[in-house]
């Protein structure tokens, strides 16, 4: 997305028999509801659907047996000063059902 870029925290990818699961940090000086709503509009374009609101005003989407979460978070210090006092911080979790 526009806006976001990775944040400090190295990416987590894991493969397991029952799928991958992949981690990135994205941080930026965007609102929390301008990331849902381009994630709302471009992840179904893309074969996802929005699974139930989670806790917290996180996101999920559902693909041929996959969760992507957008979790948002509150930004550690080093990540802050590293995306330039980032307004939002997600958390973008890919995890087998």
């Amino acid at each position: 997305m526009p806006g976001l870029a990775p944040a400090e925290e190295a990416p987590l990818v894991f493969d397991k028999p029952a799928g991958r699961i992949a981690q990135s940090v994205m941080a930026g000086a965007m609102d929390r509801n301008a990331v849902l709503s381009f994630y709302n509009q471009t992840m179904p374009q893309l074969g996802w659907s929005r699974a139930p609101q989670r806790a917290g005003g996180s996101a999920s989407f559902l693909r041929e047996g996959e969760e992507l979460r957008l979790e948002f978070v509150e930004p550690a210090r080093a990540a802050v000063s590293a995306a330039k006092a980032a307004a939002t911080v997600v958390r973008f979790s890919l995890i087998p059902r």
